[in-house]
C-alpha cells in the first residue's frame, strides 16, 4: 500500500506537517502552484516569554507567481532579526545549543528563493525527527491540472492507494477535495486529526501550534515520540 501526502513548503512548519510526512510513503511538495500571500510559506510563530511573535520573511512576489519563483528580499535585515529572536527566546532551552549551530548555517546561506530556504529547513528538521519518507517536488511530475484534480493526478501518477490529507493551515484540506473522484480511482482518502500533546516549553502556560523548532529546542531527540 502506498500512502501519498502533499503540501506546499512552509516556513518552519508546525508539528502536524511533519506527522503527515512521517505517515506517508511519498511526500510531495507543491512547489509550482500559485503563491499564497500572507500565508504560511514565508512566516510562522515562535514562543516568547509573554506569548508568541511572528517571524516573517520579506519576499518579492507578483500576482500569480508560482511558489518556486518567489525570491527572498535581502534588502531588509530579516536574517539577523530571526536569528536574534531565536537566541533571545530559546537560548535557555535544553536542546537549543546542540541544534542551533547547524540551523544558523542554513540562515547564513542566502538562498535566492523562498522555496529553497523552506526545503532546507524542513530537511534539517526531518532528519532531527528521524523521518525517512521519500520526498518529491510537484514540478518534477509535469502535471498541469489544478485544485482537487491536481491532487488526484499526483496521486494517480505515484500509484497511490491512500491520499493522506492534512489539517489546519495551508492546502490541501478536506473542503478542497472531491472525495468521490478519488474513490472512483480506487484511492482512499484519509484525513489527519493531529492532537497536540503538552511538552516542555521555556515558558508557561503551554502554547500549541508553534513552529516545530519549539519542540526540537525543548525536547531534542525525545521529539520523535510526539509525532
Amino acid at each position: 500500500m502506498t500512502v501519498v501526502a502533499i503540501h506546499q513548503p512552509c516556513y518552519i512548519p508546525w508539528l502536524p506537517f511533519f506527522e503527515k510526512i512521517k505517515k506517508s510513503d511519498v511526500f510531495v511538495f507543491l512547489d509550482d502552484v500559485q503563491y499564497q500571500k500572507n500565508g504560511w510559506q514565508n512566516r510562522n510563530k515562535i514562543r516568547t516569554n509573554d506569548g508568541s511573535i511572528w517571524l516573517t520573511i520579506p519576499v518579492n512576489a507578483h500576482f500569480k507567481s508560482k511558489s518556486n519563483e518567489i525570491k527572498i528580499d535581502y534588502t531588509q535585515n530579516w536574517v539577523d532579526k530571526h536569528k536574534k529572536s531565536f537566541l533571545i527566546n530559546y537560548s535557555k532551552a535544553k536542546y537549543f545549543n546542540e541544534n542551533w549551530k547547524d540551523l544558523e548555517k542554513i540562515y547564513d546561506m542566502n538562498f535566492e528563493t523562498l522555496t529553497e530556504l523552506n526545503l532546507e529547513i524542513i530537511s534539517f528538521i526531518q532528519k532531527k525527527f528521524n523521518i525517512e519518507t521519500k520526498i518529491m517536488l510537484s514540478s518534477e511530475l509535469d502535471i498541469s491540472s489544478s485544485s482537487s484534480e491536481r491532487i488526484l493526478d499526483i496521486c494517480k501518477k505515484l500509484d497511490a492507494d491512500v491520499y493522506y490529507s492534512g489539517q489546519g493551515y495551508g492546502m490541501p484540506e478536506k473542503k478542497y477535495l472531491d472525495e468521490e473522484d478519488f474513490s472512483k480511482n480506487n484511492i482512499e482518502t484519509k484525513f489527519q486529526n493531529f492532537i497536540f500533546t503538552k511538552y516542555e516549553q521555556c515558558y508557561e502556560p503551554f502554547i500549541p501550534n508553534l513552529t516545530s523548532l519549539d519542540l526540537l529546542f525543548n525536547e531534542g531527540q525525545n521529539s520523535i515520540k510526539y509525532l
